[in-house]
């Protein structure tokens, strides 16, 4: 063999093979790594919350934004006008016998006319005495009956003696009953419920936002100074 054939083998120099070698961290920057970890778990699942329950929300807060917006300007100076109801009034003659409360009334009625809407709590006047220029007579008992719903409002009017009962009856816009909808008129405990779960998603929607601001931000004296200040904002505006 000759000169040029021959191999020269050296060992490694040093440091060549340590990025083989697993690298071992000290307590301190291994803490620190688990920290961010768990940070970063926290945000993702942060994100995913927030992401649900906006997707929940979404149908709902459309229509109540919407509807909310109305019920702000239902009155002035900035009224905004959610269309006329159309009514009518009519007569109706009583079924034999006559209902005896205001309760048998309001059932009959119910059945009677097919009216939508549940049956609120009814006036009932005792007869009594009134003055009438120099005289005085007895005025019969009186009873007033409200059945609400989104779609229409109907109220009865009704004489203790009368063969005939007064029913009026207001159908709303679709606005109107948008904005019914929104106050709860006339509707079921189940849709109570899920008006219910549409306020608990804001108040997620807001905790989850609030927290994910902090995490992603390193001001969280702005952030904070910002929540207070709109809070502030809010009470005052409302006070003036």
């Amino acid at each position: 063999m000759s000169v040029s054939d021959t191999i020269d083998i050296q060992p490694p120099a040093a440091g060549e093979n340590d990025e083989h070698e697993p690298r071992r961290f000290d307590s301190d920057e291994l803490k620190s790594r688990q920290q961010r970890s768990r940070r970063a778990t926290f945000i993702k699942w942060l994100r995913k919350v927030h992401g649900w329950v906006g997707l929940w929300g979404a149908a709902l807060g459309l229509m109540f934004g919407t509807t909310g917006f109305f019920l702000n300007h239902r009155g002035g100076p900035l009224r905004v006008s959610t269309g006329e109801p159309q009514v009518s009034v009519m007569q109706v003659p009583l079924p034999q016998p006559v209902p005896e409360s205001p309760r048998d009334l309001a059932k009959w009625l119910k059945g009677e006319l097919k009216i939508d809407g549940k049956p609120g709590r009814a006036q009932k006047e005792p007869e009594h005495r009134v003055a009438w220029g120099d005289r005085s007579v007895m005025q019969p008992e009186h009873w007033q009956l409200n059945f609400a719903s989104p779609r229409e409002n109907t109220s009865a009017e009704y004489w203790v003696g009368n063969s005939y009962v007064t029913v009026k009856r207001s159908e709303n816009t679709f606005l109107a009953m948008l904005t019914n909808m929104h106050k709860g008129v006339g509707l079921s405990v189940g849709w109570v419920l899920l008006i219910d779960t549409l306020a608990g998603s804001l108040i997620l929607l807001s905790l989850t936002g609030v927290l994910l601001w902090t995490e992603l931000n390193k001001r969280k004296t702005v952030g904070a100074v910002l929540v207070l200040g709109s809070i502030t904002a809010i009470v005052c505006l409302g006070l003036l």
